[in-house]
């Protein structure tokens, strides 16, 4: 059985991380058992960081290459059916979700203070209390750093949420009246784009960016569907009322 290494419920969602809900969404649709549980980094994890799995005695990290590897492991295509341009312009929308709107969303949950307070600063609870102030600060530091490098921080927080808004305004007309990203049935796109908006719509964080987001009424449905198919046990908030 494949061991799912994952940060676990939180937030308002069943998974904090958009990455482990991205993979386990796959998994899902795969069919595939698995068994989750709590991952450590950076010392069990291959590259430091989460999702991993456990797939016999396979160690693999990465969500993109979790999805490979079980794919050629296990002899499926969470594509299939989709031609030769629909598995193109799902790679690009993918890209544009994890190395675009994943980090405006993350600026969102990491660099406005009431969204921190109450949400990645209590990652570090456990900390002892005289040195949990600088480690937080440490961390935070080093989030907004990552962030600067990748070219989002070095925008203005109202021209990070218009470029976000960008990125949401494409999922929407992409996803159109369909139920789905590439049409009437999921994709292994879906996973992705479902991790990524419902990290951001979750009602526990709120932000300018957000409020953006449920204005787009069909991506607004579109999360509530995929959280009532894949996680019928979490208790959700329905967005699209």
């Amino acid at each position: 059985m494949i061991t799912l290494y994952a940060i676990g419920a939180g937030f308002g969602l069943p998974e904090i991380s958009p990455y482990v809900t991205k993979t386990e969404v796959q998994l899902k649709m795969a069919g595939l058992d698995y068994l989750k549980q709590p991952g450590t980094m950076p010392d069990s994890s291959p590259k430091g960081q989460l999702p991993y799995i456990d797939d016999g005695e396979q160690r693999v990290a990465d969500s993109t290459f979790i999805r490979v590897h079980i794919e050629t492991t296990h002899g499926l295509d969470l594509d299939e059916g989709l031609s030769p341009r629909q598995r193109a312009e799902a790679w690009a929308t993918e890209r544009m979700i994890e190395n675009h709107l994943n980090w405006a969303s993350g600026y969102a949950r990491w660099m406005l203070p009431e969204n921190f307070e109450k949400g990645p600063a209590r990652f570090f609870d456990g900390v002892p209390e005289h040195m949990r102030a600088a480690v937080v600060e440490d961390i935070q530091g080093r989030v907004a750093e990552s962030m600067r490098v990748a070219g989002l921080a070095r925008h203005a927080p109202d021209e990070i949420v218009e470029l976000g808004a960008r990125s949401l305004s494409a999922l929407s007309l992409i996803l159109g009246d369909h139920p789905y990203l590439m049409g009437e049935r999921p994709s292994s796109l879906d996973a992705t784009t479902f991790a990524a908006l419902a990290g951001l719509m979750t009602p526990f964080f709120d932000s300018p960016l957000r409020q953006r987001a449920l204005q787009f009424k069909n991506l607004a449905a579109y999360v509530d569907r995929m959280m009532a198919r894949y996680y019928p046990e979490h208790a959700w908030q329905p967005l699209a009322a």
